[in-house]
């Protein structure tokens, strides 16, 4: 006698569900706001660069908008030594061929000044955000920074400059402050702002004070590194009662708004690239 075979079950027709999320649009300022020329604005064309803010944009929103999602951020732990201000959350992004052009430093020796990098009025969108206090910018890059791990980092990449500029919204409600190093090259940049994901807990930037804006003692900050060839610039972000951010704070636009200092980078990337040939 056989024994009747059964037949298998059909296979489940349940279908994987595909997650969906709304992105944050925002507007990116016209070149020509920027202060540069016709033929400039070819010359960054020709390299990415605008290509290059959209990609930062987009990374910085999908990093920022994950906090709180399915990313598990670093936080600092009461073992840290000290009682230093440092951001609760960190992220670093490594340089892109956007910055070619000014992979080193030699290939781009004009000092920087405060006065390019750090506007009186920053804003994107919604955002405004204003000076506080006069920025700085120092040749002994270990005089803006606590940690001798971080101080050594520097020291390694061949810091020239650092320059820090704190800013306030318009309604007070954030502060902001953005600190750019001056390194020798690429290498040594990706190196900072990758670094940082960890020795942020021992070492960073010291806040610049200001009677109009200040880091609440204790209070929750945000911080981002972007290498940009041989710079590296470090974003630091919080509200000024030091509360972590709700449903209504818009901490990407307000990463974004503090980041428009870096056109001064993207002008440079123009001086150190070569000339397109002319039409035939």
């Amino acid at each position: 006698m056989t024994t009747p075979t059964s037949t298998p079950p059909p296979a489940s027709g349940r279908k994987r569900r595909r997650t969906s999320g709304k992105a944050k649009t925002w507007s990116v300022p016209q070149l020509e706001e920027w202060g540069l020329t016709t033929t400039q604005q070819r010359l960054v064309l020709v390299f990415g660069s605008l290509a290059g803010v959209l990609v930062a944009a987009v990374a910085l929103t999908l990093a920022i908008s994950a906090i709180g999602n399915d990313f598990e951020p670093e936080r600092v732990t009461t073992s840290v030594i000290g009682t230093e201000p440092r951001p609760d959350v960190y992220k670093g992004w490594p340089s892109s061929k956007v910055f070619a052009p000014i992979a080193e430093s030699k290939a781009d020796p004009k000092p920087l000044t405060a006065k390019d990098l750090f506007a009186k009025t920053l804003k994107e969108g919604r955002t405004t955000l204003r000076l506080a206090g006069n920025p700085r910018l120092e040749t002994d890059c270990a005089a803006a920074i606590w940690g001798q791990g971080l101080a050594d980092l520097l020291t390694q990449g061949g810091c020239t400059q650092v320059a820090r500029g704190l800013y306030a919204s318009a309604d007070g409600r954030y502060v902001a402050q953005y600190t750019l190093f001056n390194l020798r090259d690429t290498a040594s940049a990706d190196t900072l702002v990758n670094t940082l994901t960890t020795l942020h807990r021992g070492g960073w930037v010291r806040p610049l004070e200001a009677s109009r804006a200040a880091f609440p003692a204790g209070g929750h900050t945000e911080a981002s590194g972007h290498a940009m060839g041989h710079y590296a610039g470090l974003v630091w972000i919080g509200r000024a009662d030091g509360v972590e951010p709700g449903p209504r704070d818009d901490f990407v636009s307000l990463s974004l708004t503090v980041r428009a200092t870096e056109k001064a980078i993207f002008r440079r990337i123009v001086a150190a690239s070569p000339a397109p040939a002319p039409a035939q």
